[in-house]
């Protein structure tokens, strides 16, 4: 028991007092006035004084560190046994709880949760609580909004020396992360110390790349594969190709032999629809495309050569720039050329020469991006030079659709996953422009500056609201788009369609004219060509003979019409008078009377 005792006392009652007292007043100084002082004063006119009405502030300037964030696992051990009795035996778990099922409490205790439990479900099924009720009344509301996009995130190249973020792919399954390859597609120019690494970003911490890979050699392409997120091909610039498993680390899988690869960059990589999910195929500027197995990169499973004469020369193939696959059509791909040429393929024909199919040439020079639209398939969009165009599979001969000539070149593209109408171009002066097909053609709808370097690459999440901008420098910049262009509008799809199968007749109807204008133009080149000939042969009294019948048949021809202009001169031709009884008998049988000359003026009306 603790025993207190408080004591109180006034403040006036302790401590050291202040002693004050009265004491006479002093002179410290005593400076006597002199008037001599007062010749050196200078009267000042005008007086200027300023008067500061706001507080002064000075600008500082701090330079703050970049705080790293590194994610840490958590390790969670199953608890909740008793001390006696091992989680990890599971023939000690087991007996313990048939011990605690054959106990009445716990049967108790089931019984009154199941109650619960089953009305909680019952409530569930009657009412649905993510149910919108107002979905046509926001629809409005997105179509009388401007378009517009904001910046969410910027992440740049984390090595000294920048390089190209020539390739972007999303996570398949979560769109928060982003695999980016980087690489210098200079020749010759990428200096000793330029890193080969790659990175996967994720966009909760865009800090610090999650993941490094470490290819031999820069990559151009990376893809995530579809089936199973954690693994990833790649194509270098020396031509291998390589496949990451992101849970074994940074360092590649399996890279393919140097003898068995391209000669060239690998511009394109894509992963086929296949049972195993292992199969993917890639192309390149040495004129091949080939098809790769991930279990067995020692070797090709099969070789295309770009051949357009089919005759399957490596020195005639024309050099991949871009590739295109679509999942739905499995057999078939197309491949952009350095040319300007797109070329469209079959796997499955017999013969490597069937395996092209046909060619569009509509671009002066490579072709930079190639995608099918994802709710038309028979429609793709090419990026190449200063347009972008859109072609049909139906018309060979040119696209039914293009973009005015910009005054930059154009380096990348892409069509909307929501909507049909809608695709995404990148330019040379670091702008994106986003095209509506529907809204209008002339001008993109809307037109970002990203920034002031060159973009090079593009690609657009599943969702359609967010979009990956790579530039010249290495950085990534995600825009997040206004949901007017990533929102299906009412009757989309049918008006798209629509104008595609008009633009496509229309060309059609174009290309069966020119068709038949260049086979007129043959007949007629041929025919002059035979008519020479003719003339060759002819003898010259033949020759005479041909121009006197020649000049007295355009003499008689003269005659004839200035004898019918004089017979339609008034006074000149005898009209015949009939009665007016003459002239309903002839009605009734059906025949007007005639005068004299009206036959010979119809044969000169009908004369220009």
């Amino acid at each position: 028991m603790e025993i207190a005792h408080v004591y109180t006392r006034k403040r006036s009652e302790f401590g050291r007092h202040c002693n004050f007292s009265d004491c006479p007043a002093k002179v410290c100084v005593d400076i006597q006035p002199d008037p001599s002082l007062a010749d050196n004063f200078v009267l000042r006119n005008p007086v200027d004084a300023c008067v500061q009405h706001g507080s002064e502030m000075s600008e500082h300037e701090a330079n703050t560190e970049r705080v790293e964030v590194e994610s840490r696992g958590v390790n969670h051990v199953e608890g909740g046994w008793p001390r006696d009795i091992n989680p990890q035996e599971l023939e000690q778990t087991s007996r313990f709880r048939k011990k605690v099922e054959k106990e009445e409490n716990y049967v108790n205790t089931i019984t009154h949760l199941g109650a619960l439990m089953e009305h909680c479900v019952k409530q569930n099924n009657a009412i649905d609580i993510y149910e919108e009720y107002f979905r046509e009344e926001e629809a409005d509301e997105f179509e009388d909004e401007a378009p517009s996009a904001k910046t969410i995130n910027v992440i740049r190249d984390p090595n000294v020396t920048k390089r190209t973020a020539t390739h972007l792919s999303w996570h398949p399954d979560r769109c928060k992360k982003l695999a980016v390859a980087y690489c210098s597609l200079e020749f010759q120019r990428s200096a000793e110390d330029m890193s080969f690494d790659s990175y996967i970003w994720d966009l909760e911490n865009p800090n610090k790349p999650e993941l490094v890979l470490k290819p031999s050699s820069p990559l151009v392409s990376l893809e995530y594969n579809p089936k199973d997120s954690h693994i990833l091909v790649g194509g270098c610039y020396n031509g291998q190709m390589a496949y990451w498993d992101t849970r074994k680390g940074g360092l590649p899988v399996e890279v393919s032999t140097v003898e068995a690869s391209h000669r060239d960059p690998v511009y394109g990589a894509i992963w086929l629809q296949s049972k195993t999910g292992t199969e993917c195929f890639s192309a390149s500027t040495d004129g091949q495309v080939l098809w790769w197995d991930i279990r067995k990169l020692s070797e090709p499973t099969e070789v295309l050569i770009l051949d357009i004469t089919r005759k399957e020369l490596l020195e005639n193939a024309l050099g991949a720039s871009t590739l295109e696959f679509e999942p739905t059509m499995p057999t078939k791909f197309m491949v952009g050329t350095e040319q300007g040429i797109v070329i469209a393929c079959n796997r499955k024909a017999k013969t490597p020469p069937e395996k092209i199919t046909s060619t569009y040439s509509g671009h002066h020079g490579p072709v930079y991006a190639l995608a099918r639209n994802p709710f038309f398939p028979k429609i793709f969009l090419t990026v190449g030079d200063w347009t972008a165009r859109i072609w049909s599979e139906e018309t060979k001969e040119s696209s039914i659709m293009w973009t005015k000539y910009h005054l930059c070149y154009l380096t990348d593209g892409c069509w909307s996953t929501v909507r049909p109408s809608v695709f995404f171009t990148t330019k040379m002066d670091g702008t994106l422009d986003i095209w509506d097909i529907l809204f209008k053609q002339n001008n993109p709808s809307l037109s970002l500056k990203i920034c002031d370097e060159p973009l090079s690459s593009l690609r657009l999440q599943d969702n359609g609201c967010v979009v990956g901008c790579g530039s010249k420098l290495g950085t990534i910049t995600l825009l997040e788009i206004s949901s007017g262009l990533c929102t299906l509008q009412r009757n989309e799809k049918n008006l798209a369609n629509a104008m595609f199968e008009r633009e496509t007749k229309r060309e059609k109807i174009l290309e069966a004219r020119h068709r038949e204008m260049r086979l007129k133009e043959r007949a007629r080149s041929e025919g002059q060509g035979l008519e020479a000939e003719e003339m060759l042969e002819e003898s010259p009294q033949d020759a005479l003979d041909r121009a006197q019948k020649e000049f007295f048949e355009v003499i008689e021809a003269e005659l004839q019409r200035r004898a019918r202009a004089e017979a339609q001169q008034p006074g000149s031709s005898k009209v015949k008078e009939h009665t007016e009884e003459e002239v309903v008998a002839q009605g009734e049988e059906g025949e007007l009377p005639k005068y004299e000359g009206e036959e010979e003026e119809k044969d000169a009306a009908k004369e220009p």
